[in-house]
């Protein structure tokens, strides 16, 4: 089934990922819950490793279950939490 798009949606309490055909079906769907840290009121913080790793996870379950290889998807569409940040300190990583 060539011609398929992985559509990957990252939010506050997961990672969701979807695989649809060129008529928009869904062909797999991956999910993988994430963990809120809360440093003071009204503030949620994530850990950007955790996040990384929710979207191959999840990305990797909606291709294993569409029954495709990744090698047949043909663009990637990605969706975040807008108003997420993530600072490093560039010299050590």
């Amino acid at each position: 089934m060539p011609g398929c798009i992985l559509a990957v949606d990252q939010g506050t309490t997961g990672t969701t990922a979807l695989v649809l055909d060129a008529e928009g079906r869904l062909r797999g769907r991956g999910y993988v819950a994430i963990s809120q840290h809360y440093p003071r009121p009204a503030w949620v913080e994530h850990d950007p490793v955790e996040l990384w790793q929710s979207v191959r996870v999840a990305a990797g379950r909606a291709i294993e279950s569409s029954n495709i290889t990744s090698g047949e998807l043909l663009a990637l569409g990605i969706t975040n939490q807008r108003e997420t940040t993530l600072l490093w300190e560039r010299t050590s990583g």
